[in-house]
């Protein structure tokens, strides 16, 4: 597939261009700086900005799917939604957050509702959270959120997690987590299985 990768300089956004690139897609990376872009074959590189929405859709157009990996502070979700709209490409995949996740004790509270909730990450995982309402909303393009667990980092590609919906992961030792090699791995499964269609789900251990 022809992949237009939004944030392919980024922590997240470079491990799923290699993923996708380790399984034959090419990728247009597109950065406000695209001299950050790893550049290699079938990666080409070109300057986009997400609040540039008239501009952005001109660069997406003529790709199979499009993966937003930003950060939701760094943007507005109906402009990326306008540029996605204006390209004419139906599937777009995103990098969501971890806070919107239910808490697994079944009372309906999110992760970000929790006293624990780390203070640091909560101006990003509000504004992501409210990004996924409007998403949600969304019954014209094929669209799917991938939120992580709650710990997301460098780590081993091991190829061996689990999949949930809106319910946050924890394995046997109570942990929520998972490195971003897998969730790369995640992510470009569902770009090829197109599994959760109009969903939000996540990954963890």
């Amino acid at each position: 597939m022809k992949v237009a990768l939004i944030g392919a300089s980024g922590n997240i956004g470079s491990q799923i261009q290699a993923e996708a690139l380790s399984r034959g897609h090419t990728i247009t990376g597109i950065a406000r700086n695209p001299d950050k872009i790893t550049i290699q074959d079938g990666v080409t590189a070109k300057a986009g900005d997400i609040t540039d929405p008239a501009a952005l859709a001109e660069t997406l157009k003529g790709h199979d799917a499009i993966i937003v990996s930003v950060r939701f502070r760094d943007f507005d979700v109906n402009d990326m939604l306008d540029a996605v709209r204006k390209s004419g490409v139906k599937r777009v995949l995103i990098v969501g957050g971890a806070g919107s996740l239910l808490a697994p004790d079944g009372s309906g509270a999110t992760l970000l509702d929790s006293p624990n909730f780390p203070e640091a990450a909560k101006p990003e995982a509000t504004v992501a959270a409210a990004g996924l309402k409007i998403i949600r909303d969304v019954d014209d393009l094929d669209w799917s959120f991938l939120s992580p667990s709650a710990i997301i980092g460098p780590g081993e590609r091991t190829g061996k997690f689990r999949l949930g919906d809106d319910e946050a992961l924890f394995d046997a030792d109570g942990k929520s987590h998972i490195s971003i090699p897998d969730f790369a791995i995640a992510m470009v499964d569902e770009l090829e299985k197109n599994a959760h269609i109009r969903k939000r789900f996540t990954v963890g251990y």
